[in-house]
């Protein structure tokens, strides 16, 4: 709904067939000039929608006068009576396709130039588009989008304030910690030599406000990451920021539920009363990812304990040596040619994969392998019965480390699910993954490294695990996975100092780093904590699945491009010396 101003009534697409008869003014952008010997059409057009204006020389001269002028884009104000179009020329595309107004004065607002590209075409370069934004944001699907968002984020406010969250802003400037994503740093002109960060989530905010008692709280709160751009990710993004106190697991998944369900109804879809839940062990097993897509089959299955018993030397020393194998059946390919099959082998070489292992399960019942010399008949019978494997079908298998093995294969299912058509564009898949792992071994630090944040809450029968054996340390921690990608997570928090400084040391971080980076956290948990959990949805994600566009930049009102470059403003730009000086700093390298 358009609110009405002094200088409109309606907007043009909310004008009904009740209006008929009755006098409007509305005011927008020329959509389309059509002149039809004589009689001159105009297409008007504002967020509501469009309207139809026509003029007849034979009954406003002066009104047909200003209409032979205009053109699109031009920006105009009409006033006249609402009448019914002759039925002949009703437009059934448009809501107001059986209205029209001969008006009784029109006002040209604004005249535009030649738009340096059409609007509503798809055959305009993305850094076109971003380059004349504001022209972009006209057109229909970027509209859309933001209306989407409006509604998204209108209805997620209305869902948290009934249930009682409090909205509370927290601060852009903050102090750089480690772990996570590159910050963006911000000097200082009044602390020279200092910086402030730009924050990657709220999240030492958001926990210290549960310490202060607020017990609920969300924030749509912004984020800002310094790292290497994709369709999905941008330098600063939105997400749903919430936390609660006293609550445990089960609470925090109840409620994004909840709000899920109500963000879905938008687009017409009735999510479960209760999601699926599986934990991380089981989505890397069976589909290789811990985002999983389950809008389609072919999971893997593991074949390791057969192998061990085969003479297939080469699987076996990589799992002596800690590796895992990792197979998945695809039905109806065995017909493919040698030369497809060589470039699947590329293919999961490119993913990663030392080499690509196969067995054909040929229409006269055969099966055809070189790994078959390194198997019995018996083994090789039961490596089809555990794939399920018909006359027609191929099981593939790659083994290797256990992350190059999952990443490989689980890619490597949704492949073949794109191929062979499996996934339903429009299903939906919505679950829970649990049980996340603690800490993770980063090859370039050498060292563990947390797999969500810091401040996560071991699983209390592993919290002995965390200096011993940190690989098998598992934590309270949650996604909320949609149709193959996190909409976003969260976990129950630490709230004992004693706790956060264990995980701290297993971190590799000295007593001196803890002080530094975390001193006031710290402290602040020897007040008196409760237990408390949290979540955050990636708001920008959410509304690009729900408008079904596979990029981001599509539903932010002004985007960056891949390389975190504002085309529209040619931010970031260069610091003049005067303010160079001013932030006590001065440039090392020669930048052109």
């Amino acid at each position: 709904m358009i609110t009405t101003t002094s200088m409109k009534t309606h907007g043009c697409g909310e004008i009904t067939k009740n209006e008929t008869g009755k006098t409007v003014t509305i005011a927008g952008w020329v959509s389309a000039v059509r002149d039809l010997g004589g009689i001159i059409f105009v297409e008007v057009r504002d967020r509501s929608g469009f309207f139809q204006l026509v003029s007849d020389p034979q009954k406003n001269p002066e009104v047909y006068d200003i209409f032979q002028k205009l053109r699109d884009e031009y920006v105009i104000k009409a006033t006249g009576v609402v009448s019914i179009r002759p039925e002949e020329t009703y437009n059934d595309k448009l809501p107001t396709g059986e209205i029209e107004i001969y008006p009784s004065s029109i006002e040209i607002l604004s005249t535009a130039q030649v738009l340096p590209f059409p609007l509503n075409s798809d055959d305009v370069s993305e850094d076109i588009r971003l380059k004349y934004r504001y022209l972009d944001l006209r057109q229909d699907k970027v509209l859309n989008n933001l209306k989407l968002r409006h509604k998204i984020v209108t209805t997620i406010r209305n869902y948290l304030n009934n249930h009682n969250f409090m909205e509370v802003e927290t601060p852009i400037l903050i102090k750089t910690t480690p772990e996570g994503a590159r910050d963006y740093l911000v000097p200082s002109r009044v602390q020279p030599g200092k910086f402030y960060a730009l924050p990657q989530s709220p999240q030492i905010f958001k926990q210290l406000l549960m310490v202060g008692g607020i017990e609920r709280y969300y924030q749509i709160a912004k984020c800002f990451r310094d790292e290497d751009l994709r369709a999905d990710r941008q330098p600063e993004f939105t997400q749903v920021d919430m936390e609660m106190s006293f609550v445990n697991q089960q609470d925090i998944m109840n409620t994004v539920e909840g709000l899920l369900r109500e963000v879905f109804k938008l687009v017409g879809y009735n999510t479960p009363e209760k999601l699926p839940v599986i934990t991380y062990k089981e989505a890397m097993d069976k589909y290789g990812s811990d985002r999983p897509d389950l809008r389609f089959g072919l999971e893997l299955f593991d074949i390791g304990d057969i192998i061990m018993e085969s003479n297939f030397e080469i699987i076996k020393d990589t799992l002596k040596a800690g590796g895992i194998v990792r197979a998945i059946k695809i039905p109806g390919i065995a017909n493919y040619s040698r030369k497809e099959m060589d470039d699947l082998t590329k293919l999961a070489v490119s993913y990663g994969a030392k080499a690509l292992a196969n067995i054909m399960y040929l229409e006269d019942g055969s099966a055809k392998s070189p790994v078959l010399k390194f198997l019995t008949e018996e083994q090789a019978e039961r490596i089809k019965q555990r794939g399920n494997a018909k006359a027609g079908d191929v099981i593939f298998f790659v083994a290797d480390k256990p992350k190059t093995t999952y990443d490989v294969m689980g890619r490597f299912r949704l492949y073949f699910g794109e191929r062979l058509g499996l996934i339903d564009p429009d299903a939906h898949a919505l679950l829970w993954v649990v049980d996340f792992p603690m800490f993770e071994f980063s090859e370039e630090d050498n060292r563990y490294v947390s797999v969500h944040h810091p401040f996560t809450m071991p699983n209390l029968e592993d919290i002995n695990k965390m200096e011993t054996d940190p690989a098998n340390c598992r934590s309270i921690a949650y996604d909320i996975v949609y149709n193959g990608t996190e909409l976003g997570g969260g976990s129950v928090r630490i709230h004992s100092s004693d706790i956060q400084q264990r995980v701290f040391k297993a971190l590799g971080l000295s007593d001196e780093e803890i002080k530094e980076k975390f001193g006031f956290m710290i402290n602040a948990f020897k007040y008196g904590t409760p237990p408390h959990a949290g979540l955050a949805l990636g708001l920008d994600r959410v509304v690009a699945m729900l408008a079904k566009t596979n990029s981001i930049r599509d539903v932010i009102a002004f985007p960056k491009n891949s390389a975190a470059k504002c085309l529209m403003t040619e931010a970031p730009a260069m610091a003049t010396e005067e303010q160079l000086r001013e932030l006590h700093l001065r440039l090392t390298t020669k930048v052109n």
